[in-house]
């Protein structure tokens, strides 16, 4: 018996095998979820396809998350597929990489609203849709942050105010969507090497930084993640919501 025997997930935010969205799909599929990916777009679709059609995902469709109208083609598709939801992964962010490097006082109108649009509206958009589908079923609802959010960072910049954004919308949605029984959550992972990371100028010293001063002494593992994802997706977690839940070895408690 799986954790989550029978529920269906849907996943935004796969664009490579080294994903956080991946490590969790592939832990889904584990503890006995279907998963649908839902991707950014043509880039990414040649390692994606693949990716979904080895967990047996029955579907794997791209959407634009700045548009409402492919919001609504998808999860209709999804709805016609499953009949419902369970499951809501929001493993999406994006600002211009000349945003994620220098001065915060650099950063333009057009950058700073393209990143609060993808990485923090997104998700408020994306509960608009899924909760007619998760009625009567106790759904979960994940995004996924960093501590950037609430400390500064270096080179973190802009991500950093929309990573905010996203969280106090955690919160909101949390009490919005209460009432129908579904769950908002995040998840502060600590610094992890994947594509999203990548754009952040002086990642390596970063992560060298946490694995030194966080009281585990090391930095975390995507599977880590994908372990507490599990645990908030599934009835163990039945009155926990409106939390960020930090999975970083520990770093957010250290002060100095």
């Amino acid at each position: 018996m799986g954790l989550l025997d029978g529920k269906k997930a849907l996943i935004f935010g796969v664009a490579n095998d080294k994903s956080i969205a991946w490590a969790v799909a592939k832990a889904y599929r584990r503890e006995g979820a279907e998963v649908a990916l839902a991707y950014a777009g043509e880039t990414v679709a040649k390692r994606v396809i693949p990716l979904g059609e080895s967990i047996g995902a029955p579907l794997v469709l791209p959407c634009d998350v700045r548009s409402d109208a492919d919001l609504a083609e998808l999860f209709a598709a999804v709805g016609k597929a499953w009949g419902g939801l369970d499951i809501l992964i929001h493993s999406v962010a994006f600002a211009n990489k000349d945003e994620l490097k220098g001065n915060f006082l650099n950063t333009t109108r057009e950058g700073f609203a393209m990143a609060l649009d993808i990485s923090a509206y997104s998700l408020i958009a994306m509960a608009k849709e899924a909760a007619p589908l998760m009625l009567g079923r106790n759904g979960s609802i994940i995004a996924m942050t960093y501590y950037g959010a609430q400390k500064v960072f270096p080179n973190y910049n802009v991500m950093g105010v929309a990573k905010a954004a996203l969280e106090a919308s955690v919160r909101y949605l949390a009490e919005a969507l209460g009432p129908d029984a579904i769950r908002v959550n995040a998840i502060s992972a600590g610094p992890l090497r994947t594509l999203a990371s990548a754009g952040v100028s002086g990642f390596g010293q970063i992560a060298g930084h946490v694995a030194g001063k966080a009281p585990l002494r090391r930095n975390i593992s995507q599977e880590e993640v994908a372990g507490a994802a599990v645990y908030l997706a599934s009835e163990l977690s039945s009155g926990v919501t409106g939390e960020i839940h930090f999975v970083d070895s520990g770093y957010n408690v250290i002060g100095m």
